[in-house]
C-alpha cells in the first residue's frame, strides 16, 4: 500500500496518508490512458464543419468553352475543383466524432494515470483546503508554499471561496471527484487532492 505524506496548506508535514493500491497502485495500461485521451479530445469536437463539393456549388451548368480547337485546356464546368470558386474536392461535411469507452476501460485509464501520478511522486495531498474569502493570494501562496506552478486541484465538494480563487491562475484547474478524466490528471504537472477527495475516489473506482 503506497503511502505518501500529508500536508497542511502551509506546507508543512503533518501526517501520513495511506493509499488504496487497488486506485493509486494499479499496474500502469498506457494503451488505455492513451485511448481515454483521445477520446476526451475528440468528444470535444463539434463536428459541424462543411464545404461544398461540386455538385452542390451553384452556377456551372454549360461547358465553359467546346472540346476543341480553341487552344484552352478541355473544361466541362467552372465549378470544378481547379477554378476559383469551385467545389472542394473532398469537402468536410458534419460528422460525430465521438469515440466510445467501456465503463470498465474508463475507470482502469483513471485509475492508471492516478497511479502514474503517485509512481512520480507528483501527488500532494492537503488534509484540507479552504478559504474564509475569495483571494487569488492566498492560492498562489499554497502553490508556492509547495514550490508548483501548473496543478490540477481535485475538491471532495465545491467549495466557492477556493474555485474562484484559483480561477484567475491560467495555469491551474479545480475539478471535483466526480468530474475528474484522464487528461487532465496528464496536462498539468501536479495533483494537488485533499485527504477527503482521496477518500471519495477511493469508495467510487476501488
Amino acid at each position: 500500500m503506497a503511502n505518501v505524506k500529508l500536508y497542511n496548506i502551509e506546507g508543512k508535514e503533518v501526517g501520513t496518508l495511506d493509499l488504496n493500491d487497488a486506485v493509486f497502485g494499479v499496474e500502469i495500461n498506457e494503451h488505455l490512458v492513451h485511448m481515454a485521451v483521445v477520446s476526451q479530445l475528440a468528444n470535444k469536437r463539434q463536428g459541424t464543419q462543411s464545404a461544398k463539393t461540386r455538385a452542390e456549388v451553384r452556377g456551372g451548368g454549360r461547358k465553359p468553352w467546346r472540346q476543341k480547337g480553341t487552344g484552352h485546356a478541355r473544361q466541362g464546368s467552372i465549378r470544378s475543383p481547379q477554378w476559383k470558386g469551385g467545389g472542394v474536392v473532398f469537402a468536410p461535411k458534419p460528422r460525430d466524432y465521438s469515440i466510445k469507452m467501456n465503463k470498465k476501460e474508463k475507470v482502469l485509464a483513471i485509475k492508471s494515470a492516478l497511479t502514474s501520478r503517485v509512481n512520480e511522486e507528483k501527488i500532494v495531498v492537503l488534509d484540507q483546503l479552504s478559504f474564509d474569502e475569495i483571494k487569488t493570494k492566498k492560492m498562489k501562496a499554497v502553490l508556492d508554499n509547495f514550490k508548483l506552478d501548473k496543478a490540477l486541484i481535485v475538491l471532495d465538494k465545491k467549495d466557492e471561496n477556493v474555485v474562484l480563487s484559483a480561477r484567475n491562475l491560467p495555469k491551474v484547474r479545480t475539478v471535483l471527484t466526480n468530474s475528474i478524466s484522464v487528461y487532465d490528471i496528464l496536462k498539468y504537472d501536479n495533483l494537488i487532492i485533499t485527504k477527503d477527495a482521496v477518500a471519495k475516489i477511493e469508495e467510487v473506482y476501488a
